[in-house]
């Protein structure tokens, strides 16, 4: 079982160490191509909401839920390439009242658009289920409803006797929920990274669609990604 948090401090900890810096709650308003009065080596300039801009060589999107309209505001070309925000909501309940029989994760066969109904122990011994795929009309993410609903534990009791049917009635308790950006395009069944080769445009790279392998496969992703951004 891995320590997200611990995880992504230390990550912090590392980026903060080489000189980088992190500006949090910052709205990114426009994406652009260099000014004239650029300085040297700009390939991009991002503008914030409250109009300050910054120049860099190489800007990698990876906003998540909001990749689709990070990339809609950049100013480089049409955008034709890039393919509508789709969230694909998951569902958690969690085990109440008795005790569960597994000591690994459990990964049924998966289903469309997800990896089934599994359980996980997390790192208190909390064994939880889920998670399900609750496709949403909303394409704004701060329009998102993140409660469980209670009546979701019919499928999910269905759904886990299938690898437990000793299952005691009653023993799930709604737990939390995340949402998934999925990629709505034609022949893309997973994430997808539009590079140059893309939008024509050196030093830009947006990641779309990145669920839980931005953590998993977050090393690999990070490789992945700069080398896209350098024109490899």
């Amino acid at each position: 079982v891995l320590d997200g948090h611990g995880y992504l401090t230390a990550l912090v900890g590392d980026f903060e160490g080489h000189g980088g810096a992190i500006a949090f709650n910052t709205l990114v308003q426009e994406v652009l191509p260099p000014s004239d009065g650029a300085s040297p080596g700009t390939q991009i300039e991002v503008v914030t909401e409250d109009g300050y801009s910054t120049g860099f060589d190489m800007v990698i999107n990876c906003a998540g839920l909001y990749a689709v309209e990070v990339a809609r505001r950049t100013r480089h070309g049409a955008h034709d390439w890039l393919p509508k925000a789709r969230f694909a909501k998951g569902n958690y309940f969690k085990l109440e009242g008795c005790r569960t029989p597994f000591r690994r994760l459990i990964y049924p066969v998966p289903e469309e658009a997800g990896l089934g109904v599994h359980v996980t122990v997390d790192i208190g011994g909390q064994a939880r289920f889920g998670p399900d795929v609750d496709w949403l009309s909303v394409t704004d993410p701060a329009a998102i409803d993140y409660s469980v609903d209670p009546a979701r534990a019919n499928s999910f009791y269905d759904a886990i006797r299938a690898y437990w049917p000793g299952l005691p009635d009653k023993s799930l308790e709604p737990d939390f929920s995340g949402v998934r950006p999925k990629v709505d395009s034609p022949g893309v069944q997973d994430f997808a990274i539009y590079g140059p080769m893309h939008h024509k445009s050196p030093g830009l790279v947006h990641a779309i669609g990145i669920e839980s392998p931005g953590l998993t496969s977050s090393l690999a992703l990070g490789e992945l990604l700069a080398g896209a951004a350098a024109g490899e």
